[in-house]
């Protein structure tokens, strides 16, 4: 019996809050040649196809619309040929998973293959961090109506809760960067 090439690549999902660190660990495991697919992409092509201007207030209204006409799975479902196509070829990982609907789509169509990495930051921590984000940078009060809205609206508590891993990110970017190095020589031994 012959294996589907998918098998021996791994899949992970990283998940958490705004702010936790979930984009510097897809570009650390990018330039580590794996494959970025960024579930926040099809909002900003969304809204670009519009001719909306990126902002806090309008990337929330094309999320949560999204989620309205295409279901709460919205973004897994969107992406899920990318997934396959992407796993075939190299390691993959998903940044931005955000509702339970999605995880437990991704879990129906991929299995177990599919592994949460739960990137956990304390709050104070995560709202100083995105007021001085280079790229859309939120105020306190637009960071804690985020989070609100992705806690109430999204199903976003889900997949953290039940993440196979988690990695506590209140330090520097090199100390998650190394915890993430320690997680992957768990998962794949050389």
């Amino acid at each position: 019996m012959q294996q589907n090439s998918t098998v021996n690549n791994p899949l992970l999902a990283i998940v958490g809050m705004t702010g936790s660190g979930k984009s510097s660990i897809a570009h650390h495991l990018e330039r580590k040649g794996w494959h970025i697919i960024r579930f926040g992409g099809i909002t900003m092509r969304e809204l670009e196809s519009r001719g909306l201007p990126v902002n806090e207030t309008n990337e929330r209204s094309v999320r949560e619309e999204l989620r309205e006409t295409h279901g709460m799975d919205a973004f897994a479902r969107l992406s899920l040929a990318e997934i396959e196509e992407s796993l075939s070829k190299r390691p993959t990982v998903i940044d931005g998973l955000y509702s339970w609907s999605e995880y437990k789509f991704l879990r129906q169509h991929l299995g177990n293959k599919l592994k949460l990495v739960a990137i956990y930051t304390t709050r104070s921590v995560r709202y100083a961090r995105l007021s001085q984000r280079q790229e859309r940078p939120l105020t306190f009060e637009e960071a804690e109506q985020r989070d609100f809205a992705e806690i109430e609206n999204v199903e976003k508590a889900g997949p953290i809760a039940i993440a196979d891993y988690t990695i506590i990110n209140n330090g520097t970017e090199e100390e998650l960067l190394a915890a993430v190095d320690a997680l992957l020589s768990d998962l794949i031994p050389d």
